[in-house]
């Protein structure tokens, strides 16, 4: 056996069983950081926000899977009309929106029935479903432990579940139904946010990673971001 391969072998066998199944996952992933003309490219920074709607590139199967081609948000709900919002990633699956606000006489996304304010003309996913997943491209600062806050609305509570580089790190995560009964609008259940503050924590390695959220029961939310800020201990 040459030095080389010796030295690589070693190198392998003294690998923890994590970074070696997170090197495995990352070097045949062929999903793509998102990029565009306003959001410019590249993963998304850890420490800081984490946007859902700036899901990878690569399309059905390998960046995300969705219970559909369609987008229910963009182009549908929301007017093709030429603009950046209405039509943001109007041909993938994935279903996208923005909060709205300012709409006369009923408040959309900055209604009273808030827990939390959003910021408006924020992207996001919804017409979520069981089984439906997206992956998001990060870089993470440095390595270390993190938590995440949550930024959604849930018609009706469910559970969520994430991976760091094909790995389940969270287990299911309940959601909080946002369902508020003293709203006299039904349709406006879909937009009462809240964040979740510290929702789950988790221990990332510096430099590239993938994140891969899935929907696991009941669906019926809206996913903003996540906030990822460093725990100090």
């Amino acid at each position: 056996m040459s030095c080389r391969v010796f030295s690589f072998c070693l190198a392998a066998a003294m690998m923890s069983p994590t970074i070696a199944f997170s090197q495995s996952f990352l070097s045949q992933y062929k999903g793509l950081p998102y990029h565009d003309t306003r959001y410019g490219g590249g993963p998304q920074k850890i420490p800081g926000k984490i946007l859902c709607a700036y899901y990878d590139l690569s399309g059905e199967g390998v960046a995300y899977h969705d219970t559909d081609a369609k987008n229910h948000g963009s182009g549908e709900l929301n007017p093709a009309d030429g603009t950046y919002l209405n039509e943001f990633r109007i041909h993938e699956g994935v279903d996208t929106s923005y909060t709205k606000f300012n709409r006369k006489p009923d408040p959309i996304d900055d209604n009273s029935f808030d827990k939390v304010v959003p910021p408006a003309d924020l992207p996001y996913v919804g017409w979520t479903e069981p089984g439906e997943w997206f992956n998001l491209s990060i870089d993470v600062a440095q390595s270390g432990t993190y938590a995440a806050d949550f930024l959604y609305t849930s018609n009706r509570g469910g559970t969520i579940l994430v991976d760091v580089n094909g790995k389940d790190v969270t287990g299911s995560l309940r959601i909080t139904t946002t369902n508020d009964p003293a709203d006299p609008l039904a349709w406006r259940q879909w937009h009462h946010w809240n964040l979740a503050s510290q929702l789950f924590k988790v221990r990332l390695s510096k430099g590239k990673n993938v994140l891969t959220v899935h929907i696991v029961t009941n669906g019926n939310m809206n996913l903003a971001y996540f906030d990822f800020k460093p725990v100090h201990r």
